[in-house]
């Protein structure tokens, strides 16, 4: 699939909070705890549990959200398809848009029980 400039809107004003228990509850479900979802949040963009309980109290969007994230300089490792977009593909001038699948792909890797070192790359030597 390809992203419009539409979709990257939609994404940009949606909101962190309404998002995040969606999450969570996926996770909770598989086994998973919100000490795991905290832990890949923060390896992405390098909020610590304050700051992402403060995006979710005011009410973030997720434009917001990734305009303050420090993104994980190996974030370009993460790839694959994830709700139909393959992410390697998606356009630079959608970076937003990447940033969120590189978010809901690192959920579904947690989901499926995929090991926490595996889901937080690092460039192979």
């Amino acid at each position: 699939m390809k992203v419009t400039a539409e979709k990257n809107e939609k994404i940009a004003t949606m909101l962190f909070a309404s998002v995040y228990p969606h999450y969570l509850n996926k996770l909770e479900k598989k086994g998973r705890t919100k000490e795991e979802l905290h832990q890949v949040i923060e390896w992405l963009t390098g909020f610590d549990d304050n700051r992402i309980k403060a995006l979710i109290e005011e009410k973030a969007t997720f434009r917001t959200f990734f305009q303050e994230a420090n993104i994980h300089p190996n974030a370009h490792l993460i790839k694959g398809v994830i709700c139909g977009y393959r992410i390697e593909d998606i356009a630079d001038e959608f970076e937003l848009y990447r940033q969120c699948r590189y978010l809901d792909k690192l959920v579904d890797e947690l989901a499926k029980g995929r090991k926490m070192d595996k889901i937080m790359r690092s460039e192979k030597n």
